[in-house]
């Protein structure tokens, strides 16, 4: 393995950390809720009534931040290994476990975990077991 000691940021990886666990703290401390993307998005889908503003918000604030933030910094390269297929059926993938898990990664890993949450643990473990065992294959076995 090699790493590209260029792209290895762990100042700011960590201050964006902890940017993402401020603002998960402090939406569930004014708002009751657990920032969960697939949550706040599933919520969209059947919604309940007086329930749709602050999810749209925080939907169009997911979407407009890189947008904001392109208009101050330079655009990324951006290099994509995998077929548009591969990506279609990985996201398909990835939906179809948050159903499963009740939860996504940022549901379960940032605000289950900070709440030690027995579920989020196993759910989180599992993420990350199964991201390490796909790394693995796709890399070593099918490489």
């Amino acid at each position: 393995m090699v790493i590209d000691w260029n792209a290895f940021t762990p100042v700011a990886a960590s201050a964006g950390g902890a940017l993402i666990g401020l603002a998960a703290a402090i939406f569930l401390l004014f708002n009751g809720r657990i920032a969960g993307i697939s949550g706040v998005l599933g919520g969209l889908l059947a919604p309940a009534r007086g329930d749709v503003g602050w999810r749209v918000a925080f939907v169009l604030g997911l979407v407009g931040a890189p947008g904001a933030w392109l208009l101050l910094a330079a655009r990324p390269a951006l290099q994509v290994d995998a077929s548009w297929g591969a990506l279609v059926v990985a996201g398909l993938l990835v939906g179809i476990g948050t159903r499963y898990a009740s939860g996504c990664t940022s549901g379960h890993g940032v605000c289950g975990l900070s709440r030690l949450s027995p579920r989020s643990l196993v759910a989180t473990l599992t993420f990350m077991a199964a991201g390490f065992a796909t790394v693995y294959l796709v890399r070593h076995l099918f490489a």
